[in-house]
């Protein structure tokens, strides 16, 4: 017989939750469901901000970490766990004023982590989502 912990998804290195690939909302909210301790909450806040920010937002998991995109434009965000933050990527975050903090190895991406101390800057993650969605996104999948 299986035990009602052996249905929780498997967590990754950092605490990733492993969630299979899929579309809308479901997977999404699996993988929030099974971020750990403190994360859950800002899966939960940052979800509910992106809903808010961009009422007709696409959905969708792959590798491991939840996209979000504007039909038609592609996927303007998608966020990771890590042990000590979530890393919050902006696929055009270059264009983005003022830029997101953390630089990439690729041109166009920026990040922003968020820790356990610090939490979810709402106001400055709002203005970032709503310029972002505005703007052509990633066709990665």
């Amino acid at each position: 017989m299986t035990k009602p912990s052996d249905d929780k998804p498997k967590l990754l290195s950092g605490g990733n939750p492993q969630i299979p690939k899929g579309d809308g909302d479901e997977p999404v909210q699996a993988y929030i469901d099974a971020m750990p301790g403190w994360k859950h909450d800002i899966g939960r806040e940052l979800d509910a901000l992106i809903e808010r920010t961009v009422p007709k937002v696409r959905k969708a998991v792959r590798w491991n970490s939840p996209f979000y995109g504007v039909e038609g434009k592609g996927w303007f965000l998608s966020y990771h766990c890590f042990t000590k933050y979530i890393k919050v990527t902006f696929h055009r975050g270059s264009a983005l004023k003022p830029e997101p903090p953390e630089k990439s190895k690729h041109e166009h991406v920026r990040y922003v982590h968020i820790t356990e101390d610090e939490g979810l800057d709402g106001k400055q993650m709002k203005d970032w989502i709503r310029q972002a969605a505005k703007i052509p996104g990633e066709a990665l999948f």
